[in-house]
């Protein structure tokens, strides 16, 4: 009998509280090993970890890469592994690989078939694919039933057939499918984080709404605690609500903080949005238990009646170079505004003097506006700021040659009140200008409205 079934089976002959560990906010950064363990030593009876999200940006959903490094990623994934094997309890990851597309998904399953191989591990893997068909993409365009999020362009054919990998965010539904199908490890592409914990409860019947807003917190680890952490994270849940439990000492949950983390990525702290439905926050009670848990409760749950999944997709759009430099000059600083486009101006005159201007360059200058992208009026100019100057150009030599004109014409460029001709910047190392390699944008940030979402993502199951 393979973990899922076990579980499934024990709860519903003897109805009682389920326990949740989420082993780490986003597994191959590292799992702190003492609060781990201390999460075994309670017997959970799932072990949960997001792997991915589009905070990474673009570009390792485009270019197929993982976000992390390969020896942690090794490291987290054996640590869990070999923890929920060792107390025979499903694992659960959602976004395998950084992104969850195809090459991301195989190469977390190169690395946990390794592991088992390597261990003498056997068990029963359940995996869920998450990329889309882009035929089946192109007929829902032209049929109307993709919609932008946010600011998005309205989706056309021709970005689909560009975008380099195509995911979609999977639900509950799909991670129900594969844990009743008597395995002991899922791995899934790209997924939403609630899915990875809310989908065994809700099996058993415990209620959606409070198994969905355990999920949302607990996939963050301790983040949700004071002070705040990547160490993992212990929920009971029952019929009325959930307790939260740090499994690092120095970390508590109260209900300030783990009220607080409602509003983390969500835009109304009251609604989370799912491919099945809405979570309804705004009943939601945090109480103390003790110094250091927290119960939460009221939650509720509404069933959509246009079920809808979230696609995402990036397109190759050149090749990045940038220049970094500093500047110290109160001149210099306060007449940036000026002196960055005159310089834009004269390198685009040198480098098109036989060639079409076929590159974007832009800049940021940290200390002003590189973050908040706008200074506020009338706040007073800092001492010193870094100049970022970017190039996106169709081949890497042509953004090389770009920045490397800028380097040599914004450090001598001449403007009013300049003591010395010596030169205007300051360089953190040589050469300051940095190819980086293929640059990609989000292209696909839509809903796809489709009354079977769950069909969309197919499940593999093998014995290893």
């Amino acid at each position: 009998m393979s973990a899922s079934t076990r579980i499934l089976d024990e709860v519903r002959r003897n109805r009682r509280p389920m326990r949740f560990l989420g082993a780490s906010g986003q597994l191959g950064y590292g799992i702190p090993t003492p609060a781990f363990n201390a999460g075994l030593a309670r017997k959970p009876d799932l072990i949960g970890c997001d792997m991915g999200s589009i905070d990474i940006g673009p570009t390792y959903l485009g270019k197929g890469e993982m976000a992390t490094a390969p020896a942690a990623t090794r490291r987290d994934l054996r640590k869990v592994l070999l923890g929920a094997r060792s107390i025979d309890v499903p694992l659960v990851i959602g976004s395998a690989g950084s992104a969850g597309a195809g090459p991301h998904l195989d190469a977390t399953l190169a690395i946990i078939r390794e592991i088992a191989r390597a261990e003498g591990l056997h068990f029963r893997l359940g995996v869920l694919r998450a990329d889309l068909s882009r035929d089946g993409l192109r007929a829902a365009v032209r049929a109307g039933r993709v919609t932008g999020i946010d600011d998005m362009p309205v989706l056309t054919e021709e970005e689909v057939t560009e975008a380099a990998h195509i995911v979609g965010q999977m639900g509950m539904g799909p991670f129900r499918r594969a844990l009743a199908e008597d395995i002991d490890v899922l791995i899934a592409g790209r997924a939403c984080d609630t899915a990875i914990f809310a989908s065994l409860p809700t099996m058993l019947d415990f209620p959606t709404g409070l198994s969905v807003h355990m999920a949302k917190i607990i996939e963050c680890a301790s983040l949700c605690c004071l002070p705040g952490g990547r160490d993992s994270i212990l929920a009971t849940l029952d019929d009325d609500g959930f307790v939260l439990e740090s499994m690092a000492e120095q970390r508590r949950a109260t209900p300030v903080s783990v009220a607080a983390h409602s509003l983390y990525e969500q835009a109304d702290p009251y609604t989370v949005y799912e491919p099945e439905g809405r979570l309804d926050l705004s009943a939601a009670e945090y109480a103390a238990v003790d110094d250091r848990r927290c119960s939460v409760a009221g939650a509720r749950w509404h069933t959509s009646s246009d079920p809808c999944v979230k696609i995402e997709g990036a397109r190759r759009i050149g090749e990045r170079a940038v220049l970094l430099a500093g500047a110290a000059d109160p001149r210099f600083i306060a007449q940036h505004r000026d002196i960055l486009p005159a310089v834009a101006s004269v390198v685009r005159d040198l480098v098109c003097e036989d060639a079409p201007e076929d590159y974007t360059l832009r800049f940021r200058v940290y200390g002003v506006d590189g973050v908040r992208m706008a200074a506020l009026a009338g706040e007073a100019l800092p001492r010193e700021v870094f100049i970022m100057g970017e190039c996106i150009a169709p081949t890497a030599d042509r953004a090389a040659e770009v920045v490397r004109t800028l380097k040599q014409y914004l450090l001598h460029h001449g403007y009013a009140g300049r003591l010395s001709t010596a030169g205007n910047l300051a360089f953190p190392f040589t050469p300051p200008e940095v190819s980086l390699g293929p640059a990609y944008r989000f292209n696909l940030y839509h809903l796809l409205h489709t009354p079977d979402p769950d069909a969309l993502f197919p499940l593999e199951v093998e014995t290893l």
